[in-house]
């Protein structure tokens, strides 16, 4: 499991009640979009190229992304070796899912939220089940 904000952890179960964090997989870039949080999404996906883990991250006043307005919650994906959870095999360089809505700049974070929660696989379309702006619950559907 992946876990964790400000850096995302590893931890492992033989039961899945008892949870033992291994370490750090992940944590905030300087000049990018999680310069200043990052936090564990929906669960991970296995795939043929290894594990996708979406997570949250937000953009730093000071020292983030200049592109994307400072305190903005976005969603960017992590993809790590199926046969190391551990190893990190590459990061988006830019948020793939981003505040574009009127609704997901409403309520507490007027930058914007777009904060990643769950996921779901449903007659070959995936589900993108987000917050929006701590006001809101969305869905963003994607073909397979």
């Amino acid at each position: 499991m992946y876990f964790g904000e400000h850096r995302l952890h590893l931890a492992d179960s033989r039961d899945c009640i008892h949870w033992r964090p291994r370490q750090v997989v992940y944590h905030t870039r300087p000049g990018r979009y999680d310069s200043q949080l990052t936090e564990a999404g929906p669960p991970a996906v296995m795939t043929d190229r290894g594990v996708v883990l979406l997570y949250t991250g937000k953009n730093d006043a000071d020292s983030g992304d200049k592109s994307i307005p400072a305190g903005t919650y976005t969603v960017g994906q992590l993809l790590f070796d199926k046969n190391d959870l551990t190893h990190l095999l590459q990061a988006t360089d830019h948020p793939c899912f981003y505040p574009k809505e009127d609704f997901e700049r409403t309520g507490q974070y007027a930058a914007g939220t777009t904060f990643s929660e769950g996921l779901v696989l449903f007659k070959g379309k995936w589900y993108l089940y987000y917050g929006c702006a701590d006001s809101f619950v969305g869905v963003a559907v994607s073909e397979k």
